[in-house]
């Protein structure tokens, strides 16, 4: 996992300024008067959340915010430009009351290009709440059953359900996105009608059934408008709603939802069960109170091609339900984990089977996960808390057939992407789950109350032996890494010649800053050797924010020095004349490498502090929180690139004017010049940057062998290599007299010191080296 963190590495304040006092009188001096200004002026500041300015009543405030999102736009008459075969013509139309800072939809339907809702603004500008400018909209008309559809969301009669299902049930045409909005607000809005009769269920059904059929394409559209998720939530709430309704006193007269040529309604009434039906969405109402079934199994017959339900009582064992005949999918609450549950409130069950996934619907175009067996959502109508008291037993059939998945697994829908935290996956005793038909899984919370059945991940391009291979070479190197930096640190502590040195302050405070990073990474990298379970317990945003911060400002801090010895390295090598530089150059690039990273870090913490977030940080890996989208590609695969791109540059010219320079070609002179400043400048991230395009697993290899190398690279060069340490260390080791160890001429003395004489040229350096 150090690799892959390695890869994923390449993968205002407001005040009063015065003049000086002059020296005048006393009588003469006036106390400065500082002005508040109103706090309306200050609403497009949107990332100071304090400051103090005057409301609308002329009263100081330290917040700003309340203000400015108090108020409405008034409802209003626009006049919008349609495009037509005709060509562009105004139309009236009209938008509701709106507070300030939201957004409302147009009475009227004005689709933009793509064939979704446009909507208007109200904001602020100069301090008065307007509609924001109109002109830039572009409207498209909508089809005929689209208009029919937000008329019955702008009117919202009592009959709207029924109405939607009688429309959609007698209408041929394809469904758009703006249409799965309008249904999705339909449902809404019924959610809030007093007396539903049992046969909404029916309706709710139908119209669920109707959205199913549609293109994949279009609901993925829809689902930028959040309707997928609204339909699904509003669709539950309403059926669990209607339970008390048919479940409160079970009788063969009961009414019951009507039955129709597409949906089969059945009443157990000895069993305390009504179900709804049809071949791609069913519901059971359950009263465990009248004959303890708590649970329901769904059978696929391969010969009569034909689903089939099943009652479980509270009684029955787990290993008896895995055995039933043509198992696809089964819940229930055991008795002990009923009998916790009624004793809070919990009084009926309501299980809702999806045999497609098609309303489950992830923006992401990359995804990581996809159901591959039915999906059942469980509701426990009375039981109002988080974490159930007992374990909720699970069983699908294993789809995860396809070459393409990885080993599946259990997990749920959270309304914006399928998690598995909470649910453990198991197979029949003493097999793998793997290669097990039938999945038994366990869930301790009904979270959003459904439940994804047989998730499968995607593999990554890398395989499992590569990844164990590249964590070796990667965990080896910052150990060796560490090991070298702090002998180059030992070193610089005994020896007062070397840490005198300019180049070895330089060397010192780029170690540091390194070894700081390198420590960092490896803990966190490797925190799955610590307590995982404890770790998600306490699993805390801004904890991660911190954290994910932090390792992006030490990473750009390394980057930062490698950039000013670049600098230096530069002048050494490559000017000819007048190398000088300004007193405390040192204490100033301490300043600039340390401060200069906390300009990116800053960004995306406070305009993008999300990215740093893991999509599941309750996933079985160790958790890392580094910064994803545009957060990483900005704040630091950006700014990386740029450095390297100007190190690589500076090392070539380099490179170059040794090779011009030099009296006698010396190819071990040469070669060991580049390869000091290969490491010393991190040209080894070309590689990782390699990675992060996608040119092979060449690459990842080259990286993990290489940049992690970087601190044992410069102890070689700087302590091992170096005439004068090595001769110090073996005065202080053998306890030589100098008398008997003779200094000889020092031939690694390729290091950062600055050119110290404005005479001295590259050519005198080149000779240097070649002594």
């Amino acid at each position: 996992m150090l690799a892959l963190v390695l890869l994923l590495i390449c993968n205002g304040f407001i005040g009063v300024i015065g003049d000086e006092k002059d020296s005048t009188d006393e009588k003469d001096y006036r106390e400065p008067r500082v002005d508040v200004g109103k706090c309306l002026d200050f609403c497009h500041l949107k990332y100071i959340p304090y400051l103090l300015c005057k409301d609308e009543d002329d009263k100081l405030v330290k917040n700003p915010w309340e203000t400015c999102h108090r108020g409405h736009c008034d409802k209003d008459k626009i006049k919008l430009k349609y495009v037509t075969n005709d060509g562009t013509k105004k139309r009236e139309n009209y938008v509701p009351k709106t507070r300030v800072g939201e957004s409302a939809y147009f009475k009227y339907l004005c689709l933009d290009r793509r064939g979704l809702p446009q909507k208007l603004k109200c904001e602020l500008r100069d301090g008065d709440r307007k509609w924001e400018d109109d002109d830039k909209i572009r409207c498209y008309e909508p089809q005929e059953l689209s208009s029919h559809l937000n008329l019955l969301v702008t009117e919202k009669p009592p009959d709207m359900i029924p109405q939607l299902n009688e429309i959609l049930n007698h209408s041929n045409v394809t469904l758009k996105p703006v249409d799965i909005s309008s249904i999705a607000e339909i449902i809404k809005n019924s959610f809030d009608i007093p007396d539903k009769e049992a046969s909404m269920a029916t309706h709710l059904i139908g119209i669920s059934l109707k959205v199913m059929e549609t293109e994949k394409e279009t609901l993925r559209l829809s689902a930028e408008l959040n309707a997928t998720n609204t339909l699904l939530i509003n669709f539950e709430d309403n059926l669990n709603a209607l339970a008390p309704k048919l479940l409160s006193e079970i009788r063969e007269s009961d009414p019951s939802p009507a039955s129709n040529d597409v949906i089969k309604s059945e009443i157990y009434w000895e069993l305390g069960v009504k179900a709804l039906i049809s071949s791609n969405l069913s519901v059971f109402f359950v009263n465990p109170d009248i004959a303890n079934v708590t649970g329901i199994s769904l059978h696929w017959n391969v010969k009569s091609s034909q689903w089939s339900y099943n009652v479980i009582y509270s009684s029955n064992q787990t290993e008896n339900i895995r055995n039933l005949e043509n198992l696809e999918s089964a819940a229930f609450l055991p008795d002990k984990l009923w009998q916790e549950v009624k004793k809070k409130g919990a009084k009926y069950l309501i299980f809702k089977v999806y045999k497609q996934d098609v309303l489950f619907v992830e923006t992401e175009e990359e995804l990581h996960r996809r159901p591959t067996s039915v999906v059942i959502s469980i509701t426990i109508s009375g039981w109002h808390e988080h974490n159930l008291p007992g374990k909720l037993p699970i069983f699908l059939r294993n789809g995860n057939t396809d070459p393409n998945l990885s080993e599946g697994g259990c997990g749920y829908w959270n309304y914006a992407t399928w998690l598995s935290d909470g649910v453990s996956t198991l197979a029949s005793a003493g097999s793998n789950f793997i290669n097990n038909s039938m999945i038994l899984c366990f869930a301790d919370h009904l979270t959003q109350f459904t439940f994804l059945l047989g998730v499968g991940g995607r593999k990554t391009d890398t395989p499992d032996l590569h990844d164990y291979i590249l964590d070796i070479l990667t965990n080896v190197g910052l150990c060796l890494s560490l090991g070298g930096i702090f002998i180059i640190f030992l070193t610089a502590i005994v020896f007062s010649h070397f840490r005198r040195m300019a180049s070895t302050k330089i060397l010192l405070n780029f170690c540091f800053a390194l070894a700081i990073q390198l420590i960092v990474f490896l803990v966190v990298s490797n925190v799955k050797i610590l307590d995982q379970v404890k770790l998600k317990e306490r699993f805390n945003i801004d904890e991660c924010i911190f954290m994910g911060a932090l390792m992006q400002y030490l990473l750009l801090v390394v980057f930062a020095w490698m950039l000013i010895i670049a600098f230096l390295q530069y002048k050494r090598y490559v000017t000819v004349v007048g190398v000088s530089h300004p007193d405390h150059y040192i204490l100033m690039s301490a300043i600039v490498a340390w401060a200069l990273p906390l300009v990116p870090t800053l960004l995306v913490v406070f305009l993008d502090g999300q990215s740093y977030i893991p999509t599941d940080p309750t996933q079985e890996l160790p958790i890392i929180c580094y910064p994803s989208g545009r957060g990483l590609g900005l704040g630091v695969i950006l700014p990386i690139g740029l450095v390297t791109s100007v190190n690589t540059l500076i090392v070539g010219i380099i490179f170059w004017k040794v090779d011009q320079n030099l009296i006698q070609r010396k190819i071990k002179i040469q070669m060991r010049l580049f390869a000091l400043q290969f490491f010393l400048l991190g040209i080894s991230w070309i590689f990782g940057l390699c990675v992060v395009f996608g040119f092979g697993i060449v690459f990842s290899y080259l990286f993990c062998i290489t940049t992690p190398l970087q601190g044992f690279i410069l102890f070689l060069y700087f302590v091992a290599f170096k005439k004068d340490n090595q001769l110090a260390w073996m005065r202080l080791c053998c306890l030589k007299s100098r008398k008997n160890l003779v200094r000889e001429p020092d031939t690694s003395d390729i290091a950062m010191d600055p050119v110290s004489q404005g005479s001295q040229n590259t050519l005198s350096s080149m000779r240097k080296i070649q002594t």
